[in-house]
């Protein structure tokens, strides 16, 4: 059995507290950077991870938060769900993304 790890929804934040700046692909870039920070704060890595989810305020998007998605998971290819909300809590943030990881023991 192993540790499973839930990193809840990642905005796309700088250190500082601001939004990133940019498009979906530049945000989602970030979101999946704050992913792999944690996981690895928690001893796990890109290659733990079964599933994402991803939520986006316009489907013109799609493409590049996919993008984004498949240059960080790579070969991993985790279950994954890409889902058109109306808005995310910043009127700024276009894209927010959380993932699921099993660390095998």
């Amino acid at each position: 059995m192993g540790s499973r790890i839930d990193v809840a929804g990642c905005a796309p934040i700088e250190p500082d507290g601001s939004s990133t700046p940019g498009d979906a692909g530049a945000q989602a870039a970030r979101c999946i950077a704050i992913i792999g920070e944690a996981l690895e704060a928690l001893g796990g890595s890109f290659a733990d991870v079964v599933r994402t989810r991803m939520y986006i305020t316009d489907a013109a998007d799609a493409d590049l938060v996919g993008r984004a998605h498949g240059s960080a998971f790579k070969n991993v290819r985790p279950a994954s769900t890409m889902l058109v909300v109306p808005a995310l809590i910043r009127p700024e943030w276009k894209v927010e993304i959380e993932a699921e990881a099993i660390i095998e023991k």
